[in-house]
């Protein structure tokens, strides 16, 4: 479209100023509104039944003590499914009176699916009683409870294994011997001094076990396993961000219009 040249084209230049601030505004937007998403793509904000700091080099360690009965055994599977869905890595520290190391830090989590199994009832079959598969730990390592062994060796391989922002999950049901419960809050204040955050999930806890560990920890929550509660549950996928593609949609529609709306004309001074 040929220019019209105009006497008093300098009239006319705050309304163009208006529109150009307009239409860079909506882009702007509009690319911000797609960078985001793609940033959502790229790095997914997955979650699990604990809170992990990000990039964090967490250890699990799983209490398989003689206290841990069968009815906390589909707790231990739902916690462990839980983490092997997401896109962490993590180390795992099994224990009961000792500890050991099962599974190396910086493992995928996808390896930790194996031991769901041990924790989940199979489907019935005819009219037998469901029981749980036997597992690695049944024999010869369920005598007592300390998990101070277990916090301890998480404790250890964090400085052995230089980890980049540990942090220790203790899954348990905190029935802890009393005569480790002395040793317990040592072991507690080390990680505290040496920056790893203990996270607590808790199979179905005593309250007094509960407000032991409370109290230990400062007030740290402790996730109880398995419990429905009111409220969102913990999901392990990262949900379509609806909320930017509806912002997108609306920011492309106002450009839209405003183009249609205010058609571009071409002026120039004389």
């Amino acid at each position: 479209m040929s220019s019209i040249p105009l006497a008093d084209a300098r009239v006319l230049r705050p309304a163009a100023n208006r529109t150009l601030a307009v239409r860079a505004t909506l882009g702007a937007a509009l690319a911000a509104l797609v960078i985001a998403f793609a940033l959502i793509a790229r790095h997914p904000g997955t979650q699990t039944i604990v809170t992990l700091p990000a990039h964090s080099s967490a250890v699990v360690v799983l209490d398989v003590s003689a206290s841990i009965s069968s009815d906390t055994y589909s707790r231990i599977g739902a916690t462990l499914s839980s983490l092997a869905r997401s896109n962490g890595r993590y180390g795992l520290i099994v224990f009961s009176d000792q500890a050991y190391e099962a599974i190396p830090p910086g493992t995928p989590a996808s390896d930790l699916s194996p031991l769901v199994r041990y924790f989940t009832l199979p489907p019935q079959q005819g009219g037998a009683a469901q029981s749980f598969p036997p597992n690695p730990w049944s024999r010869g390592f369920t005598a007592g409870t300390k998990i101070s062994a277990g916090l301890a060796l998480a404790h250890q391989i964090a400085f052995q294994d230089k980890l980049r922002k540990p942090v220790v999950v203790l899954v348990s049901d905190l029935d802890d011997d009393p005569n480790d419960a002395i040793r317990l809050p040592t072991i507690v204040a080390a990680m505290q001094r040496d920056h790893i955050p203990l996270r607590i999930v808790g199979l179905n806890p005593s309250g007094q076990d509960y407000a032991f560990f409370k109290k230990l920890t400062g007030g740290a929550p402790i996730v109880q396993a398995g419990l429905m509660q009111p409220g969102p549950q913990p999901k392990n996928y990262t949900p379509f961000p609806w909320t930017l593609v509806a912002f997108a949609i609306a920011v492309a529609l106002l450009i839209a219009v405003h183009e249609l709306w205010g058609p571009r004309l071409d002026w120039r001074t004389e």
